[in-house]
């Protein structure tokens, strides 16, 4: 069904998720249904702009289900042939910071599919940016066949351990369906002063 997530100024939505074409089909399935949520919904998807992997299955579902994907890749990326040709906007960059920094500034939440070393990446430079609360919008991470479970203990080991405030956990969400993330998107509590113990304007 679709909902209107206007309320709360959903317009855009960032991806970050799998370049790799070589991955388990649950995890493209679970890609396409994103995407067709996201279509759905009217929400723009925001990704790397690649034609490859859980990135380009996304990309793909949204065009396909009648919605936008806004792509935003450097120039190298271009030039070695990755970048998907049927994007609805095209933004080219001069460098991966520049592309990192666009993608969470011209979001409104961002939602992390399972990836490699540039997801792991993105998320926890989204989630660093979040706990300086120089980005305040929803971070989800979609937990697909127990992917980031690893990745969970860790940061449950670093609230442990006092590397982090047990705070920061509302930094946060994590999910396991797309569904489940759009209802978080619509409902959840994306931002509040006591998530950090910055408050900075914005990106």
């Amino acid at each position: 069904m679709k909902r209107n997530l206007s309320e709360k100024n959903i317009r855009e939505v960032v991806v970050y998720c799998a370049s790799s074409p070589h991955i388990g089909e649950a995890y493209f399935d679970i890609a396409r249904q994103l995407g067709k949520v996201l279509a759905n919904n009217d929400i723009t998807c925001i990704t790397g702009g690649g034609k490859q992997g859980l990135m380009g299955a996304v990309n793909d579902s949204v065009l396909e289900n009648g919605g936008k994907v806004k792509g935003i890749i450097p120039q190298f990326m271009i030039d070695s042939g990755w970048c998907h040709p049927q994007l609805s906007e095209l933004v080219v960059t001069e460098s991966m910071h520049e592309r990192k920094f666009l993608m969470a500034k011209q979001s409104d939440a961002a939602v992390a599919l399972p990836g490699g070393f540039g997801t792991l990446e993105e998320l926890a430079e989204i989630l660093t940016w979040k706990q300086l609360g120089l980005y305040k919008n929803a971070v989800v991470i979609l937990n697909i066949n127990g992917y980031y479970d690893p990745l969970l203990a860790m940061f449950d080991k670093m609230i442990c351990e006092k590397f982090l405030h047990h705070n920061y956990r509302n930094l946060w969400q994590v999910v396991d369906s797309p569904e489940k993330a759009i209802d978080y998107l619509q409902n959840g509590e994306t931002w509040n002063p006591s998530f950090t113990k910055y408050d900075k304007k914005e990106l």
